[in-house]
């Protein structure tokens, strides 16, 4: 048999914990290759090598070449890939999550399928767009009043900010030249925003479809939290763009790059992490186990597994 060469595979009590990780990286133009048990990244300015344990979710940009061998390594050490556009504009694929750990999921879905804790979750989501106002006991038909007021407020003031004209938001899904340019910009920086919101959420291991909010669609917690920035991101930079853009103009691309440089001058993917573990009543300093199977005993109670219970009655 063929020796293999290279570093055997971790084991789960020598990975790094998950807050002791570089939480995303970003790679784009490179190859990535395997060296024991550090992935290389080599591009035009050179090698980098990046000890694989310490990554927590590798973001594969557009001209990445990655080996079967790499991936094969941040498999066994934990880590999560996604294959993104340009500074995570898109989702395109993702790979396993950030931990093997089901806990963020289960906490999902249990505080989702629960109306009272549903609308707690709903009701924190709307309290930052509120800060200075209390929505405690708000019901969902007033939260979504407040907020339609609000963003009407937000576009009137950029319109006034960029002096553009808004009559609106309008748009048609199939027949994208026909929105004005704010619109189609909105349009673009949105789609920008999601995918950005979906590589995380896929990341940490979440449904997607399992929104607070919105519902019904595959996803719709992705809806949830983008909604979150929409305001302080999309809604300024499609004015912006729209401000110094002619019809005949590549408006797709543009905003594109501006929502790149938006995702990266204010740290929204720390952000985005922390308001989710917020919303989910997860402790920031919690570390989230690995590999760790129990078996369903009942109610809130689990049993060991990988063990044999055949003779317990």
């Amino acid at each position: 048999m063929e020796k293999k060469c290279g570093a055997g595979k971790t084991k789960i009590q020598e990975l790094a914990r998950v807050s002791d990780r570089v939480s995303f990286i970003y790679v784009e133009h490179a190859k990535i290759n395997r060296l024991d048990s550090a992935v290389t990244v080599f591009d035009a300015a050179g090698t980098v090598r990046i000890p694989a344990a310490m990554i927590g979710v590798l973001l594969l940009g557009p001209g990445t070449d990655i080996t079967h061998r790499a991936v094969e390594l941040l498999g066994d050490v934990g880590a999560g890939i996604v294959w993104v556009g340009e500074h995570g504009v898109r989702n395109y694929a993702h790979g396993r999550a950030l931990s093997g750990s089901s806990r963020l999921l289960e906490k999902q879905a249990k505080l989702v399928t629960n109306t009272r804790s549903r609308l707690n979750v709903a009701r924190k989501m709307y309290q930052m767009r509120f800060p200075n106002e209390d929505v405690c006991t708000y019901t969902m038909q007033q939260l979504r009043g407040r907020e339609g007021a609000r963003v009407r407020s937000v576009y009137r003031e950029m319109s006034n900010k960029y002096n553009v004209a808004w009559n609106g938001r309008d748009y048609k899904v199939d027949d994208f030249e026909s929105g004005t340019i704010v619109n189609q910009a909105l349009s673009v920086g949105n789609v920008c925003l999601y995918g950005l919101v979906h590589s995380i959420i896929s990341a940490l291991g979440l449904a997607p479809g399992l929104g607070f909010v919105h519902t019904g669609h595959d996803l719709s917690l992705v809806y949830d939290i983008a909604d979150l920035y929409k305001a302080e991101l999309t809604i300024p930079a499609a004015f912006e763009i729209a401000s110094r853009c002619e019809a005949n103009d590549d408006i797709e691309r543009l905003m594109r790059l501006k929502m790149r440089d938006c995702f990266a001058k204010c740290n929204i993917m720390r952000r985005i992490v922390s308001d989710i573990q917020n919303f989910l009543e997860i402790p920031v300093d919690e570390q989230i186990t690995a590999d760790v199977v129990h078996l369903w005993d009942g109610g809130e109670r689990l049993a060991a597994a990988g063990v044999n219970y055949g003779g317990v009655h």
